[in-house]
């Protein structure tokens, strides 16, 4: 089979960047051919005055991608064309080059940006889901949601408005993979068609092996910025001592973190930055357990599969698909969101407790090779493939 694969990366790589490559390195090496049309956000810097002033049209209906996609379809003739992220410079009119072609589309779900502008229902500090279901979703505007600004946000609420108006998301896609049943129910809440979605969780490829040993110290990893709970694990680890912390990432919030870690003298708290994927993982191998205090919805984060590759438990929020994803008591531990206290308990209790952690380990580890390995996740993804095939086919005729 020939996929092609479409994406546009942010400017700051994260989770979706890893799973794109992931995917196709996959379908590679079980004899797939994989081509690829790939777009980044920072090509925006490089934009001239005219570039910068089109650029909202561009989100909207980027008419360069149709050109270019229309061209690289024709040459390359692909089975089936699989998208992962179209914002900023891809815009939803791709799939009209895709539709007209005549190829069938699957889009991976990886964020909420087609049922919120900010893509994570998160504001002011909470979970938020006031531009669910609404149509333009005014709440996300009226808040300025999307980096602080009214002006931006509305250009995402046009893109939204205007290809739910042109029921893009109804007809243009044959298939959409979205990673947790939680994130299913949020979709359809949001106005997708039920029977055009189906669950795919993410995987970890290559298999990263069990750690060896109980871990030495706690980890987080992921981006460095208010919605992922830095603050709640902050004031945790002020009521803690003794238990060393890893902070792994980058973000807007790394340079007030460093501060307070060394205002407050938390001892045993490193900021380490952002680190490469094998870096990651040889820190997670060396983990007692992943802390995860996200405050948003979270789709189905990397950082908690790779955990789990490497039996190593997660202590997470319970919020939303995290405990869909991590069992309290068997694969890990659940706090109550935003409740720096209770973070702070569990923490301690899964310190003091190394053998029911290790078990819980061990019981991550088999939830991975149940769930999320390479070779469950290919089988699953070429079934998508195929039915994706059939409804386009059938809605052709």
């Amino acid at each position: 089979m020939k996929v092609l694969i479409i994406h546009n990366s942010y400017r700051q790589p994260g989770g979706e960047d890893i799973l794109v490559e992931q995917e196709r390195a996959l379908l590679q090496h079980s004899g797939h051919e994989v081509i690829e049309y790939r777009r980044s956000n920072h090509e925006t810097n490089i934009l001239g005055l005219w570039g910068k002033f089109t650029l909202p049209k561009r989100v909207v209906w980027a008419g360069n991608t149709i050109r270019d996609l229309r061209a690289l379809i024709h040459q390359e003739k692909p089975d089936v064309v699989h998208f992962h992220n179209t914002f900023l410079l891809i815009s939803p009119s791709a799939y009209y080059a895709c539709w007209e072609s005549g190829v069938p589309v699957v889009q991976t779900l990886h964020n909420y940006r087609l049922i919120c502008p900010t893509a994570t229902f998160y504001r002011d500090g909470h979970a938020c889901e006031d531009c669910l279901g609404r149509t333009p979703p005014w709440p996300g505007i009226v808040h300025a949601c999307y980096r602080g600004s009214r002006a931006q946000t509305a250009v995402v609420s046009v893109m939204l408005t205007l290809h739910r108006w042109f029921k893009t998301w109804q007809k243009q896609v044959d298939l959409y993979i979205a990673l947790t049943e939680f994130a299913l129910k949020k979709f359809v809440e949001g106005g997708l068609p039920v029977e055009k979605i189906v669950v795919k969780p993410n995987f970890v490829y290559p298999d990263p092996g069990m750690r060896e040993g109980d871990g030495h110290y706690a980890l987080f990893v992921g981006r460095l910025s208010p919605e992922k709970g830095l603050q709640t694990l902050l004031k945790a680890w002020q009521y803690l001592q003794g238990i060393p912390l890893k902070i792994v990432g980058d973000g807007p919030l790394r340079d007030e973190i460093q501060t307070f870690v060394e205002t407050q003298k938390l001892e045993g708290l490193e900021v380490l930055g952002r680190h490469g994927h094998d870096g990651v993982l040889e820190l997670m191998k060396g983990a007692r357990y992943l802390v995860f205090p996200s405050e948003c919805y979270e789709n189905f984060p990397v950082a908690t599969a790779e955990a789990f590759a490497c039996g190593v438990p997660v202590i997470t929020s319970r919020l939303g698909a995290m405990a869909e994803i991590v069992e309290d008591g068997r694969t890990g531990l659940h706090f109550e969101p935003g409740n720096s206290e209770d973070l702070a308990a569990k923490v301690e209790w899964a310190w003091t407790h190394p053998e029911a952690m290790s078990e819980m380990g061990r019981e991550a580890r088999r939830e991975y090779e149940e769930k999320y390995t390479a070779e469950k996740n290919y089988k699953m993804l070429l079934d998508i493939y195929e039915r994706a095939l059939s409804y386009h086919k059938r809605s052709s005729l």
